[in-house]
């Protein structure tokens, strides 16, 4: 359950209506509170400038009436402006985006409060009284203070006006789309790989030998036909799986005493009847555990950041790969995009992998969960792009330049060699799609590439520094 309730805050908090709706309720609030102090004070107690407020209630009702209709105008403006961004958007740059572009916080700001500005000014309207004969109330009543907030807030809406014009083109010009996409990727790289000290030897063997047989390496091809020994459990929804939370989890299987695999991760699509967990031993696997463990997850119609580093990775090389093709053909996008995935894949380079294993307060293993590798994380950012760059001399020329770049980032020879390994497989698709000055310009890249791996610190060649004779020559 904590896990829906987490998703639930996530989808609210990001939505489009979420901010301009609770900027209308301060709104209304301020009104109320403005107005019930203009009627517990003297009319003339901020002095009796003409500026400061309306004398007569005809003023007062002009004023509030052109703010309060000239905001909702606007608002209707700054809606299908953004809505004619966001379709130019997920059109050129690919419908995933379609969702950063939405919960801009930018957008929903502006609207918001060209919004709460005429709910503030619908509100404060209806408090004027002119103390006619028709009028119930009898005397005469003009919120001095609350139409002088009115007229403040339309001087800020201006200024966000302005704002505004500036975000739209700014927010959709490719290198602060791929930028965006690209901190909010090395964000959450640090949020799920935080840096401290790396496992001891002895906090590793502490939990390896709590894992069971039936989990371990090469367990499958061992029991061969036996039956299984844990009970395997299936998903109860259809969807991408968005949350999973490792509290509810940790707690699901300390209540039935089991050790749960979790065998998909987030990001991942799963469907009624697909084992999402398989819980040792067996026999203590109930229905109450089986609720308990599905409600650690939370599943949805897309995909979501939060937990889903790969989401991230894959708008960035959706956006290279339209870049690189043959209808649009723009490498130096990809190059951009490339950029931010090296500056990503070398953040993930320095840093400890979260442990697989969950465990609960009293170091009872409790969950084995599914975690990626540098090796894996690295043919997603550019194992995927390598077709589309291996065909164009400019983006495979800076495609062998990130994996070089990448590689005094490396922490270990297992990390050298996926890059080493990612620079073959490149290679052999270059040697089939180029030729030429082309496939020479590539070949060039990829020997600074082994020149690079080979030096016994894997430092960058420095540039080479020709005379000036040979330079004019």
């Amino acid at each position: 359950m904590r896990a829906l309730f987490l998703q639930y805050y996530e989808r609210i908090s990001a939505s489009y209506w979420f901010l301009p709706s609770v900027m209308a309720v301060l709104a209304a609030a301020l009104a109320f509170l403005l107005i019930e102090i203009d009627v517990n004070v003297e009319p003339d107690w901020l002095g009796v400038g003409p500026f400061l407020y309306a004398t007569q209630p005809d003023g007062a009702r002009a004023i509030l009436s052109a703010i309060g209709g000239s905001m909702i105008g606007v608002a209707g403006t700054v809606f299908s402006v953004t809505m004619a961004a966001v379709v130019f958007a997920s059109g050129s740059f690919g419908p995933r985006l379609l969702t950063n572009f939405m919960n801009d916080r930018g957008n929903q700001i502006t609207l918001g409060v060209f919004v709460a500005t005429f709910v503030y000014c619908m509100l404060v309207l209806r408090s004027v009284r002119d103390g006619g004969d028709e009028d119930v109330f009898g005397a005469m009543f003009v919120p001095n203070i609350a139409i002088f907030g009115a007229i403040i807030l339309a001087i800020f809406s201006i200024g966000v006006l302005i704002y505004f014009i500036h975000h739209v083109p700014s927010n959709i010009h490719i290198s602060n789309v791929i930028a965006g996409i690209g901190t909010s990727l090395n964000d959450r790289i640090a949020h799920a790989f935080p840096e401290g000290p790396e496992r001891s030897k002895e906090e590793m063997e502490s939990v390896l030998w709590q894992v069971p047989p039936c989990f371990r390496d090469g367990a499958e091809a061992e029991r061969g036909a036996d039956p299984l020994p844990y009970a395997e459990i299936g998903s109860d929804r259809a969807g991408y799986l968005q949350i999973v939370d490792s509290e509810s989890l940790i707690n699901g299987a300390r209540k039935s005493d089991v050790v749960v695999r979790l065998t998909c991760r987030p990001g991942m699509f799963v469907h009624p009847g697909r084992i999402v967990f398989q819980a040792w031993p067996a026999e203590r696997a109930s229905d109450d555990t089986r609720s308990d463990l599905l409600s650690s997850l939370a599943a949805g119609n897309s995909r979501s950041p939060r937990q889903d580093i790969n989401f991230l990775f894959d708008e960035l090389v959706e956006i290279a790969g339209r870049a690189l093709s043959p209808g649009v053909n723009d490498p130096y996008t990809a190059i951009t995009a490339m950029d931010w995935l090296t500056s990503a894949v070398a953040n993930l380079a320095g840093r400890e992998p979260p442990s697989r294993f969950l465990c609960d307060e009293d170091g009872r293993l409790r969950a084995i969960v599914m975690t990626a590798n540098f090796a894996q994380y690295l043919e997603i950012a550019f194992g995927h792009l390598r077709q589309y760059a291996a065909s164009d001399m400019i983006a495979g020329e800076h495609y062998l330049n990130c994996l070089t770049v990448l590689i005094p980032a490396c922490r270990s020879v297992d990390q050298r060699q996926a890059l080493r390994f990612q620079r073959d497989a490149f290679l052999g698709l270059a040697r089939q799609a180029l030729s030429g000055a082309a496939l020479a310009s590539v070949e060039t890249a990829s020997e600074k590439f082994e020149g690079t791996i080979a030096d016994p610190g894997h430092r960058l060649p420095a540039p080479a520094v020709r005379d000036r004779e040979r330079a004019t020559g």
